[in-house]
């Protein structure tokens, strides 16, 4: 019989900051009492506006050679710790026909995606990005590449005179050449350098994230 990890889960408590980060991008409140998060570094003063779209699957995900049980997905963690450090709209990317949350079932699918070059449609409105001088554009990297909803995502939009600036979460492919991919893309934009952040340690990645918003002139 086949070797299949056993399933384990995170306390929930490990994934309430992300939320009310996210809720703090929007409002510019600061996130509710007893939230735990890392100390916000000054904020960019340019006064550009700037949309955080990400893709993010919670659910049963790879975990160091086994699975884990995710209330919130990655991806979603690392935009959560984003919207911590700079002043931004979130937009979470999501599937009309939402992914499964067995790990397996989801690989399987996202193959058939990739062979067949699907455009997964995504749920609800999209955001209009003419109000926005940059977009941090997040997904996890799947089989080597970003999920094909994010092609979706970048050709039904206009990103004309836009900076895009990818992130990522991954397991073992790093930004897989995600950045290239929409530069290809999007050759309306400016597509900036990408961050990419281990699964695993999305909670940690505070100090990668500074050093990209820097290096990206969205801190101060």
């Amino acid at each position: 019989m086949p070797y299949r990890p056993a399933r384990r889960s995170l306390p929930g408590a490990a994934f309430a900051a992300p939320a009310a980060l996210l809720a703090a991008c929007t409002t510019g409140d600061p996130p509710a009492e007893g939230t735990q998060t890392s100390p916000a570094p000054v904020r960019s003063g340019t006064g550009s506006r700037i949309l955080v779209a990400y893709f993010s699957r919670p659910g049963e995900n790879y975990y160091y050679g086994d699975r884990i049980d995710l209330e919130i997905g990655n991806t979603e963690t690392v935009a959560g710790l984003i919207a911590d450090r700079i002043d931004c709209d979130p937009y979470r990317i999501e599937a009309a026909d939402p992914y499964p949350e067995d790990y397996d079932a989801t690989v399987e699918r996202n193959v058939t995606e990739q062979d067949t070059d699907a455009r997964p449609i995504i749920a609800g409105d999209l955001p209009d990005l003419a109000p926005y001088d940059t977009i941090l554009l997040g997904s996890p990297i799947w089989n080597v590449r970003a999920p094909m909803i994010m092609s979706t995502f970048t050709e039904t939009l206009d990103f004309t005179g836009k900076t895009v600036l990818p992130f990522v979460t991954f397991a073992v492919s790093g930004l897989a050449g995600v950045d290239q991919d929409y530069a290809a893309a999007l050759p309306e934009a400016v597509v900036g350098a990408g961050l990419a952040v281990q699964g695993e340690e999305a909670a940690d990645a505070g100090p990668d994230i500074d050093r990209w918003l820097r290096d990206g002139d969205l801190l101060a």
